[in-house]
This record gives structure tokens, C-alpha cells and sequence, in this order.
């Protein structure tokens, strides 16, 4: 079964609102063995969603609409299908009696439009919103599937868990299942990331190997088709052990993870406590830290010593540092991640002190970074850094190497 997402809604082509419900779909189909090949978004507008309708039929067997089923006259999704397949809008009494008593419940008075929303396809199933008014129908017809579901998240994802799934179940004729596992690197490229597993890439076809570029770290999606979960699973584990023995050095975590989460746990796993001494990245190694829930029993605070005032006088850098190898240094950044540990009493000090941009610092170059890590009862290091790009990105960069960095050191543990 090949199935294409069709999203109804003038609002999703403003960019007023993301297309959420598509991605949330996808991954439904994909636990099923539905092939997922195209998403479709097209406004309120019954001549188009026709066209887009036509186009999907000619290239899936199961066609899924999200949105406009309410009272509007903007809402126009099961008007148009009917149309189209030649099917007629009947009340459906369930639906119609649902919505009367939630007016009742809500002492609000009922207009007409609102029956509008228990109309539905003759001779589909319907598909109750427990969550709203306006039900979702599920229609067969010439070998297709088409399904109708409402737009807002929360009734939408709801019906399709709990009767949108199960019915595609009883429809489909062959049980594979489409399993994923994303695999996260930081301090490698895409490209020489492709360029050191292109072969694995090329001769896999089950399960496939996908490379797909990040906000500063690349991620591999390993997808596996296969009747059995036990079997997927065995298959992904291959293909993984393969890429970890060309680029394992790089990877950090798997799926939805980040750097801070896993910088958190590991921490955490330790008993470890950190700091921070931010000067070119202003505080976002401590903001990405602080974004994770209970951040708290690991993080303990941090300073943003931007001027070289605030690192003497708050940090205790030597004044012979700063005069004779500068701020841009290794010497100053162990100072910072040394003492920053020492005035917030931490187990472990990180610093950050470099070129952000646009201009030259003290002779060195636009994106010389370098990072230190205090760790105690271990010899203090620094990681230095020659960054291209702008002065956001090597911000942004420098306090994602920073997590990469002592990551690997807490690994090591």
C-alpha cells in the first residue's frame, strides 16, 4: 500500500501553522508497512484540492486528508471528495446527536453550520472524534482508500490511534513492518561522512542507508522493511556495526536526541556537577544545558566573561595571561574552565574563549576557538578550533564542540 498525505488548508500555505499532522501520520503508515512517497499541502479551494486529488490517485492506492471537515464554508474537504467520486453527504445521527449534547454540556447555543460537521460520505465508515465534533470517514472505492481526518492535532492524532489505525490494519493484505533508527555524528561533514560509508550506501537496499544534514551535525537513517520486528532490528544492528566501524568515532546518539541530553546523562550517570565560562559564545553552552529538564542536579551555573575585566576580576585570569598570550588562547582558556569549577565549587569547568566574528582579535583569524575542560582529579585540556563561517555559526558551533568534547571525555570514564 502506497499512501500520499494530503493537508487541507489556506493557513499551512501562509506558513501560519506547520504541518504537523503529515509528519505525525508518517510515522503511524510506517509502523504499518505503508509506503509513505508524497505530502501534499493545497489550500481551500475546491478546484485545486480536485487537481491535487486527481494527481494523488494517479501515484497512491490510499489517500489520507487531514482538515476541513468543520462548519465553515472555507471547509470544503468531504464537499469536494463527494463530488469527485460521485458519492452523496448524509447526516450521520451519531455524529449529529455528539455534537447537539456538547452545546448542551457547554450551555452555548447551537447554530445551524455546526450540523454541517455530521455530514458524511454514503457508505464510508466513520471514524468517531471523541475529541471534537466533526467525524473522520473511511471510504473504499475502484481499489483505492481514502480517509478523512480533522485538521486540529489533538482530535486528529486521537481518532487515527485509536480507529484510523485499525482499520488500515483489517485493509492490509501483507504484515511488514517499516522500521528506522537514526544515528547522530557531530565533527564531521556530510560529505566526507558519505564519502567514507558510500559504499555501504550504494550496495544497501534492505535496509537503506539515508545521510541527512543537521544544524551542525549530519544524522544517518537506517530504514529496514520487514515482516518481522525481531528481524528489522537484526538487520539495522548490522548495517550500524558496518558504519561504526568507518565513522564511529563521530557518533554521539540515537533518533531525537541532542548533545546537551546526552552531555546530561552522562553527567548524571557520574554524579558530576559542571560550570561554565563563556566569552565568544555569551552564555548558549549554559542555555542548552538550562533547556533540559532537570538540568538542575548537573548544571550549576556559569559566567559570561565577555570582557577582559570580568575574566580577571570575576575569574582570576592572570594579568600576565591576557598580556602575554592574549584572551584568544590555550592558557586563558584552561585559567577560565579551571577556576570557573573553583568559584562555583563543580566538579568539572568548561570554558569557551575565541574569534566569533566579523573581525581579527589580537592577530588571530575569525573562528580560532578554544575550549577548555577542567575535570577534577584530571590533567586540565584544551581543544582548539579553526571554524569558517559566520559569527552566529561559530558561536553556535564552538558550544556544540564544547558538549562534543567532554561528551567523549565523560565516555571515557
Amino acid at each position: 500500500m502506497n499512501a500520499e498525505i494530503i493537508a487541507v488548508g489556506s493557513e499551512l500555505l501562509l506558513g501560519q501553522i506547520a504541518n504537523t499532522n503529515a509528519q505525525y501520520i508518517s510515522k503511524q503508515l510506517a509502523q504499518l508497512g505503508i509506503n509513505v512517497y508524497f505530502h501534499t499541502a493545497v489550500g481551500d479551494n475546491p478546484a485545486r484540492l480536485k487537481e491535487a486529488i486527481e494527481v494523488a490517485e494517479s501515484r497512491s492506492n490510499l489517500l489520507v486528508f487531514t482538515g476541513g471537515l468543520g462548519p465553515t464554508k472555507d471547509d470544503l474537504t468531504k464537499e469536494t471528495i463527494a463530488g469527485h467520486l460521485g458519492k452523496e453527504l448524509a447526516f450521520d445521527e451519531a455524529a449529529l446527536h455528539s455534537i447537539e449534547q456538547y452545546f448542551v454540556r457547554s450551555k452555548r447555543q447551537m447554530t445551524e453550520n455546526n450540523k454541517k460537521q455530521a455530514l458524511v460520505l454514503e457508505g464510508s465508515r466513520i471514524l468517531p472524534n471523541d475529541h471534537g465534533m466533526a467525524p473522520g470517514m473511511f471510504l473504499e472505492k475502484d481499489s483505492r482508500f481514502y480517509m478523512l481526518l480533522p485538521g486540529p492535532p489533538k482530535e486528529m492524532q486521537p481518532m487515527f490511534d485509536v480507529y484510523g489505525y485499525v482499520v488500515l490494519q483489517e485493509k492490509l493484505t501483507t504484515k511488514e513492518l517499516i522500521v528506522s533508527r537514526v544515528l547522530r555524528f557531530f565533527g564531521i561533514g556530510e560529505s566526507l561522512l558519505e564519502t567514507e560509508i558510500l559504499d555501504l550506501i550504494e550496495k544497501q537496499s534492505n535496509p537503506t542507508i539515508a545521510p541527512l544534514a543537521g544544524e551542525g551535525e549530519v544524522t544517518l537513517r537506517i530504514t529496514c522493511k520487514h515482516d518481522s520486528q525481531e528481524e528489522a532490528e537484526r538487520l539495522i544492528d548490522e548495517a550500524e556495526k558496518a558504519i561504526f566501524e568507518r565513522v564511529g568515532e563521530f557518533f554521539y546518539g540515537y533518533d531525537d536526541t541532542t548533545l546537551a541530553k546526552e552531555l546530561s546523562k552522562e553527567l548524571g550517570k557520574h554524579g558530576l556537577t559542571i560550570a561554565a565560562a563563556e566569552s565568544l559564545t555569551g552564555g548558549l553552552f549554559q542555555q542548552e544545558m538550562t533547556n533540559i529538564p532537570g538540568a538542575g542536579n548537573v548544571f550549576s551555573g556559569g559566567v559570561v566573561c565577555y570582557t577582559n575585566e570580568v575574566k580577571q576580576n570575576v575569574l582570576s585570569v592572570k594579568e600576565e595571561t591576557i598580556t602575554n598570550d592574549g584572551v584568544v588562547s590555550e592558557q586563558c582558556a584552561i585559567e577560565l574552565a579551571e577556576n570557573v569549577a573553583k568559584l562555583i565549587d563543580t566538579d568539572i569547568g568548561i570554558s569557551f574563549t575565541g574569534v566569533a566574528g566579523p573581525d581579527e582579535l589580537e592577530g588571530h583569524p575569525v573562528g580560532t576557538v578554544y575550549i577548555g575542560i577542567s575535570i577534577k582529579g584530571q590533567p586540565t585540556t584544551c581543544e582548539k578550533l579553526l571554524l569558517g563561517g559566520g559569527r552566529s555559526a561559530n558561536r553556535s558551533r564552538s558550544a556544540k564542540y564544547g558538549q562534543f568534547f567532554l561528551l567523549k571525555e565523560l565516555l571515557k570514564l
